[in-house]
């Protein structure tokens, strides 16, 4: 017994004095229980709401009211120019827009049929199918209790889904596949073909060897850039030949921002190999460390203003989510440069960072 117990805490420390696998038991668990816990979740909340009427309608405002009080939406503008509908998806971020018809109350005044209009950023489908369900609902509900009351009234909703009218899938689906992809290729396989020069102890000879460090550097990431854009450029032909998927936007712009995306996760490869000394930890950290925040973190999967706050806080250090709405931008919305000018500054300076951070890094470790 004193055996067994003399090696059991010899494996006790052992595991204490090792940070890394401290890490990886007690702070995984609760990392990956706050993300699926907080992230996984259809619902849809904190729903930015426009909405156009006739200031001085009463049954609008009512209604109106009765959408705001609503836990899951934000009434953030009203519109006074129906005419200009089509501009604030682009200009402003926005979920959705109610367009009330003129002479709405009198039309139920009258005992006709009032009608509401609803407009949704159809980029995700599937927010925008929870949105308008969410709305109708509110809207018969609002009836139902007032022909509880012997005051009838008929309004006829009508829907109009931009940017994806048929609610595809695919169109939130291939931008997420692209980051995703990228992420993995750039950041895991740059990571481990370094690590492996480290483990093997011919990095030192390489850095010895008359060629510079910088070009030694260079010469491990070139393959992947060339790797990354050849899978960039097959998910973009099988998007658009295989699922319809639409490249409104300028296709020099989107594989500009795509470029710009690949050499951050290129980076953020680099900057994991100076932290570990073997292949298990830098694949550990680059695959699983990088892909639940892609796929939890971007958008791709759950809609980021439904989550907590700290949650919405943390996907902004996420370049994945930065290019993920970059490129429905583009490729969906058809927007252009001006309108995508927040994220490409943000994966800019996110480059800066990550090569001043790694090249410090990478002298302390092989210095």
């Amino acid at each position: 017994m004193k055996q067994l117990l003399s090696f059991i805490k010899k494996e006790v420390l052992h595991i204490l004095r090792d940070k890394r696998t401290i890490l990886i038991l007690l702070i995984m668990p609760v990392v990956q229980i706050m993300l699926f816990g907080f992230a996984m979740t259809m619902e849809v909340k904190n729903i930015k709401v426009a909405v156009s009427y006739q200031y001085g309608d009463d049954w609008a405002e009512k209604i109106i009211a009765r959408i705001s009080a609503s836990e899951y939406f934000n009434i953030v503008k009203t519109i006074n120019n129906p005419l200009d509908i089509s501009s604030f998806f682009k200009k402003e971020k926005i979920d959705t827009i109610i367009v009330f018809s003129d002479g709405f109350s009198n039309e139920i005044h009258k005992g006709g049929i009032a009608a509401v209009q609803i407009i949704n950023d159809a980029s995700d489908p599937n927010q925008a199918s929870t949105i308008t369900s969410y709305i109708s609902a509110i809207i018969s509900s609002f009836q139902n209790e007032l022909a509880i009351t012997n005051n009838p009234i008929r309004i006829n909703t009508e829907l109009k889904m931009l940017y994806n009218p048929e609610l595809k899938g695919s169109y939130n689906f291939v931008p997420g596949v692209m980051a995703l992809v990228l992420t993995l290729i750039c950041a895991m396989m740059t990571s481990i073909s370094i690590v492996r020069e480290k483990e093997f102890g011919t990095m030192e000879l390489l850095l010895v060897s008359p060629m510079k460090p910088a070009y030694i550097i260079i010469s491990k990431i070139v393959p992947y850039f060339i790797i990354s854009t050849i899978n960039l450029l097959t998910i973009i032909v099988l998007a658009v030949m295989l699922l319809d998927m639409p490249v409104r936007g300028s296709f020099i712009l989107l594989m500009g921002v795509s470029f710009l995306f690949i050499f951050v996760s290129l980076t953020v490869g680099i900057f994991i190999s100076s932290l570990v000394s073997n292949q298990a930890a830098a694949m550990l950290i680059a695959g699983m460390g990088m892909m639940m925040p892609v796929m939890l973190l971007s958008g791709m999967l759950f809609p980021l203003d439904s989550m907590p706050k700290f949650l919405q806080v943390i996907s902004d250090f996420v370049p994945a989510s930065w290019y993920f709405t970059a490129v429905k931008k583009v490729m969906i919305e058809g927007q252009g440069l001006m309108n995508i000018i927040k994220e490409i500054t943000i994966l800019t300076i996110m480059l800066a960072v990550l090569v001043i951070a790694s090249i410090k890094k990478f002298k302390v470790r092989l210095g």
